[in-house]
């Protein structure tokens, strides 16, 4: 019989066979209720289970998390600060300026959970952001970050230094963090193009305080030198996560020792008090309490002065899970242990980032002392920063 006879005959050679079928047949497909779902397996083989997820007991709920007092527990951090958002014209001005000078943040691309009380200040004064440099996509996939990745990214913009400059004098700022993703693709990983921008910034406004939170620039400590030397005033590079889990969840290109190496450089190039050196690590990544430790001693051996503890959170479905929400009493506890070891500054909370307000009012005051000039009172203002933006913002401003 030829191929379109048998087309032809298919509708009726499928009556005929569903006839002479019995009934129950029909339902051998279908999920019968109070009968089994799956179908029994051939003798000698077992069925693959299909993977679990959401059932680490290990993970605490969110009240846990962020601790009953604060004004995040009674929902997730997103939906709050969308609200503060609404009507914070800081907030738009900030993205404003951004998106009109074609500049990135840090803030936008990470999805850090404190983008409202940094931009939304109530003057430009106490608003903050960190700008970042060299474009949105990064040449490493480090498996915490949410920021995008690609091997050869779009060239530089060579205006962007003036840009950043020109945008950071109209917004009138005491304290800027500027930031980069990692450009591996380049000679030198970015570094003259991040001092050109803080020369030019410091040109515009030489008051201004200014934060670089660099890559390692794939260990060559030249690189850092330049950038340590370009005029800024604390240089920031983060280790994110103790020494055992760094192959884990950095890129591998990235080490724990070559991070301790650009950190030494930095005190080795100006000095231990010529400038402020700070780093930050992620909890609930898995860590042990003795990796932690041993984590904040080899800090202490290459004279780091600030050091954040922040909650990791999972940015995406693709991106490492959390192991252990971290309670507010843990934090406290590794904030006291950072400060006994002889850190000069240790921000330690569940929403806390490597660039956080607090933190960086507290350098602000420490500058200013070294510089002979006038000074907040300490307690005051350690007083404020328990109190949160406000608190410090009322300070600054009496």
């Amino acid at each position: 019989m030829s191929s379109p006879s048998l087309h032809r005959l298919q509708p009726q050679l499928r009556r005929a066979l569903a006839a002479r079928l019995p009934c129950a047949s029909a339902r051998t497909f279908a999920t019968i209720p109070g009968e089994a779902s799956e179908a029994t397996p051939p003798s000698g083989q077992t069925k693959a289970r299909r993977p679990t997820y959401f059932k680490d007991t290990t993970v605490g709920s969110f009240s846990d998390f962020v601790g009953d007092s604060a004004p995040h527990a009674a929902f997730p951090d997103r939906c709050l600060h969308v609200a503060h958002r609404r009507g914070n014209n800081n907030f738009k001005k900030i993205k404003s300026d951004l998106r009109g000078l074609g500049l990135h943040t840090v803030c936008e691309e990470a999805r850090c959970p404190n983008i409202s009380e940094c931009w939304g200040g109530s003057n430009k004064a106490s608003a903050t952001a960190t700008i970042m440099l060299m474009g949105d996509t990064c040449t490493r996939g480090c498996r915490f970050c949410s920021v995008k990745t690609n091997r050869k990214p779009p060239p530089l913009d060579p205006h962007e230094p003036e840009h950043t400059a020109e945008a950071l004098s109209r917004w009138g700022l005491g304290y800027v963090v500027l930031t980069s993703v990692d450009r591996d693709d380049l000679a030198d990983g970015g570094a003259r193009h991040f001092a050109e921008t803080i020369r030019r910034i410091k040109a515009k406004r030489a008051e201004l305080l200014v934060e670089a939170l660099t890559g390692d620039f794939a260990g060559d400590l030249e690189m850092v030198k330049i950038v340590a030397e370009s005029g800024l005033d604390v240089y920031a590079h983060n280790v994110e996560t103790v020494e055992a889990l760094t192959p884990y969840v950095r890129d591998r290109r990235a080490t724990f020792r070559q991070s301790l190496k650009v950190l030494e450089e930095v005190k080795r190039v100006r000095g231990k008090e010529g400038i402020i050196t700070k780093t930050s690590i992620m909890l609930g990544l898995g860590e042990q309490e003795h990796e932690v430790m041993d984590a904040l001693r080899e800090l202490r051996k290459v004279d780091v002065d600030v050091v954040t503890f922040g909650q990791y959170m999972r940015p995406t479905k693709r991106h490492l899970k959390v192991e252990k929400y971290v309670t507010p009493d843990e934090f406290d506890m590794w904030r006291e242990r950072a400060m006994d070891m002889g850190f000069l500054y240790c921000a330690s909370g569940p929403l806390v980032r490597s660039s956080y307000k607090a933190g960086e009012a507290f350098i602000e005051n420490v500058l200013k002392k070294r510089a002979g000039q006038k000074a907040v009172d300490p307690q005051k203002l350690s007083d404020a920063m328990a109190l949160g933006g406000q608190g410090i913002e009322s300070v600054k401003e009496n």
